[in-house]
Order: C-alpha cells, then sequence, then structure tokens
C-alpha cells in the first residue's frame, strides 16, 4: 500500500509592500538602472510618460499605487498599439 504524498509546508506571507518606494525599489521593480527610472521621472524616455513622483526635498518617492497604475496604462497603451497596428514587438 502506498503512502499518501506529503502536504507541502505553506509559505509565509509576504510581507505587505510599503506605500513610497525609493528609485533603489523602483528601480527593482521594472528590472533597470536607478539612472533609467531618473530619466523616465523626467519624462527623458521616447515612449514613455513621466512617472509620477512625490517630491520631499531632493528626494524622490513614488506611491507604490501610482507605480502600479503606470505599470498598467503603459501594457493598455501596448496592447492598443499592437491592436491597431496588427505589430506584436
Amino acid at each position: 500500500m502506498s503512502m499518501p504524498p506529503t502536504p507541502l509546508p505553506a509559505s509565509p506571507p509576504s510581507p505587505p509592500s510599503p506605500p513610497v518606494l525609493t528609485i533603489r525599489e523602483v528601480a527593482a521593480e521594472l528590472r533597470c538602472s536607478k539612472a533609467h527610472v531618473h530619466n523616465i521621472i523626467a519624462g527623458k524616455v521616447h515612449d514613455l510618460p513621466p512617472l509620477p513622483v512625490l517630491r520631499i526635498g531632493r528626494r524622490r518617492l513614488v506611491r507604490a499605487e501610482g507605480l502600479k497604475r503606470w505599470m498598467a496604462d503603459l501594457e493598455a497603451r501596448e496592447i492598443e498599439a499592437q491592436r491597431l497596428t496588427g505589430c506584436f514587438r
């Protein structure tokens, strides 16, 4: 008679994401450099809208919800461009 499979231990819940992210955290999320994030914020990246930030003195912080919304808008723009042109990059 075979033994029943042993259940895998439950993984601990991931900690909640902070309400604001540093430039380093945004870069990690987008898998790019901090310099590239600064260029996106400044509107220097072709075909990308500027990333909204909170300016606190010299610090730049990005709201986690704002980053998610910005990424969703980019995805929607890309899907619409693909639908209109039939080109898939």
